[in-house]
């Protein structure tokens, strides 16, 4: 389970997270809604330990995330992609998967088999994976960004507006994506991130909002 409590982020002399107190338990998908400047890239940021955190905690089961550096969160199963893709360009889509599982040392055997369920789970990367990074479409770095979230984030995967920009289409394959999330590992939780709640379908158990850097609602949605 993540849980957030009080957490407080500062900026420039300014309050960009407010007391946020949460808890995500394992297995579920949690959507954090909120306008453009409300606060939902910071808390990923916070969550990942890519923003320094004024007060609170953020824990991961019994571990404390804020002591530990941003590479030693991700080995503990955390997976991120950021709204900005961050695809290397010299790199292949392959190499770009793989490169978090070798920066961690894992075996070859290992990350043959992450990578082997990512591309169940997101199939429109088999055909990418010779293609160099540099030849990706925006929206084509975003699903290679899942992916190579989801080759380390085995307990929590963080998306932060990942159907920002995408074509119809394409998000629509994006969303099955995180459907089938679930089919692959069943305790895994999702936090996502978007300003339009609508586009996730009914892919999220929970919709939280955030509004000025708050948490001012939490949303069960009744299934359909």
């Amino acid at each position: 389970m993540l849980r957030l409590e009080q957490l407080c982020v500062d900026m420039a002399g300014v309050q960009v997270l407010r007391n946020i107190s949460a808890a995500m338990p394992a297995g579920t998908t949690v959507a954090v809604v909120g306008r453009n400047g409300a606060g939902k890239t910071t808390l990923l940021r916070s969550i990942m330990g890519l923003v320094h955190v004024t007060s609170g905690q953020v824990c991961l089961d019994d571990a404390q995330l804020l002591a530990m550096p941003a590479h030693g969160r991700a080995g503990l199963g955390i997976g991120y992609a950021p709204e900005e893709r961050i695809i290397f360009p010299t790199l292949t889509v392959l190499e770009n998967l793989r490169l978090p599982c070798e920066v961690q040392g894992l075996k070859h055997t290992d990350i043959q088999h992450h990578l082997d369920a990512v591309l169940e789970v997101v199939p429109q990367l088999k055909a990418m994976l010779p293609r160099s990074g540099a030849a990706l479409s925006g929206g084509q770095g975003k699903m290679v960004a899942l992916g190579r979230a989801l080759m380390v984030g085995t307990r929590l995967v963080l998306l932060d507006e990942p159907l920002q920009g995408l074509a119809p289409a394409l998000a629509q394959q994006y969303v099955e994506s995180i459907g089938r999330l679930r089919q692959w590992r069943a305790d895994l939780c999702v936090v996502i991130t978007e300003s339009n709640a609508r586009l996730l379908s009914n892919i999220p158990d929970q919709t939280w909002v955030l509004e000025r850097g708050a948490l001012t609602h939490e949303h069960h949605p009744t299934p359909i």
